[in-house]
């Protein structure tokens, strides 16, 4: 087996699950957007895709999650769209990828070898495009927020959003989602299909031919 092969479907299975996992807690997290106010140093307000908290300086948090779904914000409603797709696009895509590492399917016959193959390609393609999908929304949030953040035609006592720590952990998770797509089609490159030797072969005809045969009567017959 070559070590390159396997480093990369290690590696590109491990960052495919690390990215899933990213950009689970990017989809739940309440931190996408953070706005603190002069008027009241004591708190600051925090939204995200499902809700949006009060943090108190004494450590309490309360939240309020979203009503209705429609009602929502233009942006916010297809940022939680879009990271729902990206969870379960990058989860298909691990399925796709962790039966056709060697580490679990070491078969080497060419029927196999082309199925793995088959499987890791699908597998990566599905990460790419989860990465593609998750840097979408967050990479939109931001734009608009900087918009909205230099925007002359409010007052500048007018509190603004910033960015939050939802934004970061998207963008990383969009870029471990790529980055494992990547490794998973680039590793289907080094595979070779492989056929079973001659001796082989022929050690598994001889050993069939030379097996014993138990007659009816419960004696043991050699041909």
């Amino acid at each position: 087996m070559d070590p390159v092969l396997r480093t990369l479907e290690m590696l590109g299975v491990f960052f495919s699950l690390s990215a899933c996992l990213c950009s689970l807690v990017t989809l739940m997290m309440p931190q996408w957007l953070t706005l603190s106010t002069e008027l009241l140093p004591t708190e600051s307000f925090q939204l995200g895709l499902w809700e949006t908290c009060v943090v108190q300086d004494l450590g309490m948090t309360e939240c309020m999650p979203y009503n209705t779904l429609l009602g929502l914000p233009p942006d916010i409603r297809l940022a939680r769209i879009l990271m729902c797709t990206t969870v379960a696009t990058g989860l298909i895509g691990g399925l796709f990828a962790i039966p056709g590492i060697n580490l679990v399917n070491s078969c080497r016959c060419t029927e196999s070898v082309k199925a793995r193959r088959t499987l890791k390609m699908l597998g990566g393609i599905f990460c790419i495009v989860a990465g593609v999908l998750g840097l979408v929304p967050v990479s939109y949030v931001a734009h608009l927020t900087v918009l909205r953040f230099f925007d002359e035609s409010v007052p500048s006592v007018v509190p603004r959003w910033e960015f939050g720590d939802g934004l970061f952990l998207g963008w990383t998770a969009g870029v471990l989602h790529l980055v494992a797509g990547f490794l998973l089609v680039t590793s289907c490159l080094f595979m070779q299909d492989e056929t079973c030797s001659l001796d082989q072969s022929l050690a598994l005809h001889r050993a069939q031919m030379t097996r014993p045969e138990r007659s009816p009567h419960g004696r043991t017959e050699y041909v």
